[in-house]
């Protein structure tokens, strides 16, 4: 496990989403219901930068061609796309928000910590 700094919790607005650059590849940070979330940033289905898409509650909606996942589990929803999104287990801590950069799975991990809750020290609630 290799957790880097992501950014601050108050970088990333309640049903936002933040570009991160700290890993092997580009990753976006959702914050989605008090909690954070990271996936692969491109789609793959066309390479469009999902931190640049529509966010509705717990989806993503790529610009390009409207491929839908899940910003939770990402999980695919639907056309034209037919691959998940690879996700990162996120922690916060103190107000920022890490992501293992070396934990990218294409299949949701049972046990794994996907999620990073935000509490009431973290700054925002």
């Amino acid at each position: 496990m290799r957790f880097l700094r992501a950014c601050s919790v108050g970088e990333v607005a309640l049903g936002g989403v933040k570009l991160f650059e700290g890993g092997a590849e580009r990753i976006a940070i959702f914050h989605v219901g008090g909690r954070m979330y990271a996936t692969q940033d491109a789609c793959p289905h066309g390479q469009w930068s999902l931190s640049e898409s529509h966010v509705d509650g717990e989806v993503v909606e790529c610009a390009l061609h409207n491929g839908r996942f899940s910003i939770c589990s990402g999980k695919r929803l639907g056309p034209p796309v037919s691959r998940p999104l690879r996700t990162y287990a996120v922690r916060v801590e103190e107000g920022a928000v890490w992501v293992d950069v070396d934990s990218g799975a294409a299949e949701p991990r049972p046990g794994a910590p996907v999620a990073g809750e935000i509490g009431v020290s973290d700054g925002v609630g």
